[in-house]
């Protein structure tokens, strides 16, 4: 069993949209006769882009599998998405992984997206290798995609192979190490012809080869000290440190290839073989309490690290095995929800594919159909012996919609369905805001939002309306005053009677609503003096100004008179709002608006523009970082100027800028946009909105 787990890789496939993840994953199981044709992405013909969003739109927008052998070793493939909308299923997929194939383009090398997924792979800690895809294309420059990886990714590049040829002259890759240069039909065959290096070449891999050497020597005290007293390093040697260095992420070794035509993958396949770690080299896995050996002999346990709604199976738990052995007999403990589970199969998915499997090793990802009460991130181990692994806290939102069914009566369709897909999907969050009372949709960008709505039409049969959510406005005051509340009500038998005099004032920022009982002398009695408070807690609800909440009021109950028959709490409830609203028009009321603390990644040449960009939305830029070629601006802006932010800095930088934003605090509105909000709530009072 030990010797099968060593022969298991477990990689992930992250990097950039559009760099070619999906076409490097299709020819790779097209070579291993995993499947039968090299699908297309741009035709909608891929094995791994199989839903139909994903085929409109012709790129990834989740994880998905697949699974190969190659040369004796059994290979795991997790094909994860690269555009920002749906980078938090990369992030889950890599705690699943033992390593990743990082994939930029001759083109473009890095880009922003790209950094982002690489922050992922350094806090996971995992061993990398780097395909630099697209050789064929317009453009292609493998130096200029080499040298950029240092700078955004913060690690050594070394390159192994050179291509030879460029673009429409692309034709295979030189091995620095074995000294072969490797040529490739165009046809999509992947057929591979091994010949001497070109003649015209010769000089270059000579002095990329010496530079390798030195770049692999670097990665072991033992092997520098012997290249640097002359002595010729073996082949094994060499070997030997490059799989070290690379395990130790000391650097990440660089290959070519252009995945759409089939060219260069082959040796990317055997670089995972031999490069990138299997279970047994990344040793035991901590839980949260102690470790587990990724052993056959040891208890299981593994890791529901994605959850899939099949049309045919149901719901789908995609699990990474750490420990064990899973059988398709076996009871299982939920260490999370501290329950058992039983199930009848296991799937080997290809794609929307399914094979069925009797067992699961250290290493290995399978799915599980129907479990009742799993859900992404729980653990899931042999009954008696549990442990449990941290579990995978989905990226943070960054745009919300207010929703609404688009057919009156499908509101508890549609409430349904989207519950259905947050199980898929934790990176959405559906919620209600208490001020407005808008249901909330919350994603990843505006295309998450969208293709949501898409799946939710597509799966359940309902549309929804979607809205710019509206702003959480806030009242308060500048000024203070006294006031009279007093309500009298005579209608014949018994009346109502309160009458009470308050002191209103500006509370503290954050204080919210302070009501303090100066009553002496009982000129109101006791028991009407919460009635007062609620009141005034109820007239706080509706500010006087356009209608929302007020906060930081101090109210002082200071006087009053009452009426032995008719005074009663409903009367000095009353009495007390009515005083409230009152005075409240008196004390310089004014609106406060939500600031939010905005922390935007951009490219250098597009940082003018967005700094512009954020003034003219009467943001304060705080300060800015230096990020390798990026720039880290950190700006307070006005909720209101960035409810569609994300959909407006994609526009501004070409799709390569990000952004994090967070609730910061609360403060006055300018005098000129206040006006306009008030006039709009006057508008809307008089048409009986």
């Amino acid at each position: 069993m030990s010797e099968k787990i060593s022969r298991t890789r477990t990689v992930a496939l992250v990097g950039h949209g559009g760099g070619g993840k999906t076409s490097l994953a299709e020819a790779m199981l097209f070579n291993a006769k995993a499947i039968d044709r090299l699908g297309k992405v741009d035709e909608g013909t891929a094995a791994l882009d199989f839903e139909p969003e994903e085929i409109k739109r012709q790129g990834s927008i989740s994880a998905s599998f697949g699974h190969y052998a190659h040369n004796k070793y059994n290979v795991h493939l997790v094909d994860t998405p690269g555009d920002d909308n749906f980078l938090s299923d990369a992030a889950a997929a890599l705690r699943a992984v033992d390593g990743v194939v990082m994939v930029g383009d001759a083109i473009d090398g890095v880009k922003v997206q790209g950094e982002k997924v690489w922050q992922f792979v350094n806090q996971a800690d995992l061993p990398a290798l780097f395909v630099i895809n697209k050789m064929d294309r317009e453009r292609a420059d493998f130096d200029k995609a080499v040298d950029m990886i240092p700078g955004m990714l913060g690690i050594k590049a070394v390159r192994l192979q050179l291509p030879m040829g460029a673009a429409e002259s692309f034709s295979g890759v030189v091995d620095l190490l074995a000294g072969k240069a490797y040529t490739f039909a165009a046809d999509g065959s992947g057929k591979m012809t091994v010949e001497e290096v070109p003649a015209d070449m010769a000089e270059e891999v000579a002095a990329a080869r010496e530079t390798l050497i030195e770049d692999i020597a670097e990665a072991d005290d033992t092997l520098m000290e012997r290249y640097l007293e002359g002595e010729e390093l073996t082949a094994d040697d060499l070997a030997a440190g490059l799989a070290k260095g690379v395990r130790e992420r000391l650097f990440v070794p660089v290959a070519a290839c252009a995945a759409l035509k089939n060219m260069g993958v082959q040796p990317i396949m055997d670089l995972i073989n031999r490069l990138l770690p299997s279970p047994l080299d990344r040793g035991a896995v901590a839980g949260l309490e102690g470790s587990r050996e990724p052993s056959a002999e040891a208890p299981f346990s593994g890791l529901v690290f994605k959850t899939v709604a099949d049309p045919f199976a149901g719901r789908l738990s995609m699990i990474r095995v750490f420990s064990g052995k899973l059988t398709t007999d076996m009871q299982l403990l939920n260490v999370n929800r501290d329950t058992k589970e039983r199930f009848g199969q296991l799937y080997a998915q290809n794609g929307k594919n399914q094979k069925n499997v009797n067992e699961a090793l250290p290493g290995d990802i399978v799915a599980i159909p129907k479990l009742k009460e799993t859900t992404t991130g729980d653990t899931l181990t042999a009954v008696g012996e549990p442990i449990q692994y941290a579990t995978i806290e989905p990226l943070p939102a960054v745009i919300s919609y207010a929703i609404e069914a688009k057919e009156k009566g499908d509101e508890e369709k549609v409430f349904a369905g989207i519950n259905k897909l947050l199980e898929e999907d934790p990176t959405l969050h559906l919620g209600r805001d208490p001020q407005t009372n808008e249901a909330l949709l919350s994603g990843m960008g505006s295309v998450h939002i969208e293709t949501t709505l898409e799946r939710l039409r597509r799966k359940f049969g309902v549309e929804v309306k979607l809205k710019t959510p509206k702003v959480p406005y806030r009242e308060t005051i500048k000024g203070s005053c006294r006031v009279q509340g007093r309500y009298k009500k005579q209608t014949g038998g018994r009346g109502q009677f309160g009458d009470t005099w308050l002191e209103i004032s500006p509370a503290e920022p954050g204080e919210g609503y302070v009501f303090l009982d100066e009553i002496v002398g009982g000129s109101i009695p006791r028991q009407y003096i919460p009635a007062v408070e609620k009141g005034i807690g109820e007239a706080l609800l509706g500010g006087v100004l356009a209608g929302y909440p007020m906060v930081d009021v101090k109210v002082r109950l200071v006087d009053g008179s009452y009426h032995a028959v008719d005074s009663s709490e409903m009367a000095f409830k009353v009495a007390g709002s009515l005083g409230f609203k009152k005075g409240a028009v008196q004390c310089k009321p004014t609106l406060l608006e939500p600031i939010m603390l905005l922390t935007v990644t951009v490219p250098d040449d597009a940082m003018g523009d967005v700094m512009g960009d954020i003034s003219s939305r009467r943001g304060r830029v705080l300060g800015m970082d230096s990020k390798g070629s990026l720039q880290v601006i950190k700006a307070q802006v006005p909720m209101a100027e960035v409810l569609t932010y994300q959909v407006d800095l994609v526009s501004m930088t070409g799709g390569r800028g990000a952004f994090t934003m967070e609730m910061d605090h609360y403060e006055e509105v300018p005098g000129d946009v206040k006006a306009k909000i008030v006039e709009a709530y006057e508008k809307a009072k008089e048409q009986g909105n």
